[in-house]
């Protein structure tokens, strides 16, 4: 197996995902929890990039006997910065930092550059290494950074300043690939199956004998989390589906109906009222959030106390949710999700997470293991706060209500286009301001709407869908004329990162 040392990047766990896709099993742990001596399986090391300045005081900071354990080891942007600053290298602020795309030259053979022909990578760093210690060699340099990459074949330490896990390093899949293989000599033997046989042992051993309820929403995760958790625990398992008012036009019937092919107990609870009452006159998004969070587990202890003798509350948690709450290690909060970040002090319930260590789309190759229908595996993303987190500012009926609507028409038309498939997301996002207009000779003064498509395939990075102009003319046209008290639509290009999928 790999070993991923996560330092807090953003980033981290789209390592593990990598090399899980490359065949070979892996794990993450934070640096301050990594102790020797290490698991005698690990045949390899990537030290993850971070927020951090390596020169700082109090840096994160590693055990240097992990490098006379005689294991390749990867070093990532401040990975790379600490190997090099370990063995007398030089670590300083840049004059000019790197962000997004860049061309990389390769300056010398390397293993780890085996047969790389696409040269751009995804930077993000604004220090450097000035100087590399004794021993290493420069393998890749950029008009920026005269050292981008560096190795040092006899300890068999490579360093690269830029992120070969993001989909953004065109080349980066290879990169790993020939740090597995050819530098670390592993064979691809770990597949989905597995992991699934793992998790079933594990919520055998956690629940056994145990009731436990679900929170369960149509999305793949609650639905491939209850799946899992069901075909171990059987009729103990309820599952409750709670509409909380900030759905999308339709979705708790069309969920209800969705879901009766898979065989579980679902109870549905309108707690629209006391959700949009605890909301009311909120603007701050993290509260909205955290609100949205602590209501959610007060519904579902409360139907647990009516149940009866409830011990465990299952959450389709994956890993994305944990990165960007800040907990994954020494991460910075992003956004604290509701399933995260917004879980009360005092929760009566032990939390079970099957899925947390997973990303979109292994959650979804796992609800193909477990033989759940394309339709729910399908299902395009949706936040658990709903529309809370697509209404900029305080949520309203009206808001809502615009919202809906305009969603419903994005769409009809992305459907019609038959672009459906292509696109990992899309939705409206209604802002938080009002623009002149004219309608039929009048002065309007109407709300704006953002259209928000994305591709992608795990959540963590993103790009902006490239729609055709004519479909983007229609989606405006119809969404100006149909929706009254709206007079603008914009298109959202922004990539993740730097923005995020969702607006708040």
């Amino acid at each position: 197996m790999i070993l991923v040392i996560n330092f807090g990047g953003q980033y981290s766990q789209l390592i593990t995902r990598l090399v899980r896709k490359c065949g070979v099993y892996c794990e993450i742990i934070p640096f301050s929890r990594l102790h020797l001596p290490l698991n005698s399986s690990i045949r390899g090391i990537i030290l993850s990039g971070g927020p951090s300045s390596v020169y700082e005081p109090n840096a994160p900071d590693i055990d240097e006997n992990i490098f006379a354990l005689n294991i390749p080891i990867l070093g990532i942007c401040y990975g790379a910065q600490l190997i090099a600053k370990k063995f007398g290298g030089h670590i300083s602020k840049s004059k000019a930092g790197e962000y997004g795309k860049t061309e990389i030259i390769l300056e010398k053979h390397s293993k780890l550059f085996q047969n790389i022909t696409e040269k751009t990578c995804f930077m993000s760093h604004s220090d450097q290494i000035e100087q590399l210690p004794s021993e290493f060699k420069i393998t890749a340099k950029t008009a920026n950074s005269p050292i981008a990459a560096a190795e040092n074949t006899f300890r068999n330490f490579y360093l690269v300043q830029f992120h070969p896990e993001v989909e953004h390093t065109p080349c980066g899949e290879k990169i790993i690939q020939n740090f597995l293989h050819n530098i670390c000599k592993l064979t691809n033997n770990w597949e989905m199956p597995s992991f699934k046989e793992q998790k079933t042992k594990e919520i055998r051993q956690m629940i056994g004998d145990n009731k436990a309820i679900c929170a369960i929403s149509g999305g793949v995760d609650s639905c491939v989390a209850a799946v899992l958790v069901h075909n171990v625990i059987g009729k103990k398992l309820t599952c409750i589906l709670i509409d909380h008012g900030l759905m999308r036009k339709d979705e708790v019937k069309n969920i209800c109906k969705t879901l009766e092919v898979l065989g579980l107990n679902i109870i549905c609870i309108n707690a629209t009222k006391r959700f949009l009452a605890r909301l009311s006159g909120i603007y701050d998004p993290e509260q909205k959030r955290k609100i949205i969070g602590e209501e959610f587990i007060r519904v579902f202890e409360e139907e647990a106390a009516r149940i009866g003798d409830i011990k465990f509350l299952i959450q389709g948690t994956i890993y994305p949710d944990i990165v960007e709450s800040g907990l994954s290690g020494a991460s910075h909060i992003i956004k604290s999700h509701h399933n995260v970040g917004g879980l009360p002090a005092d929760l009566k319930l032990s939390i079970c997470e099957p899925l947390k260590e997973l990303f979109k789309d292994e959650v979804r190759n796992l609800g193909k293991e477990l033989n759940i229908p394309d339709e729910i595996i399908s299902r395009q993303p949706f936040p658990g706060p709903g529309l809370a987190i697509r209404i900029i500012g305080k949520i309203t009926p009206k808001k809502l209500k615009l919202v809906r609507e305009t969603d419903v028409i994005l769409s009809e038309e992305i459907i019609k286009s038959g672009l459906k498939n292509e696109i990992w997301q899309y939705f409206t996002c209604l802002l938080d301001t009002k623009s002149v207009g004219v309608t039929g000779d009048y002065r309007t003064y109407g709300f704006v709407v953002v259209v928000r498509a994305i591709t992608s395939s795990n959540a963590m990075t993103c790009d902006w869908a490239k729609l055709p102009t004519e479909l983007l003319n229609t989606i405006s046209t119809r969404i100006v004329n149909e929706v009254p008290g709206i007079n603008r639509v914009v298109y959202d290009i922004t990539s993740k990162p730097p923005g995020t999928i969702e607006w708040e």
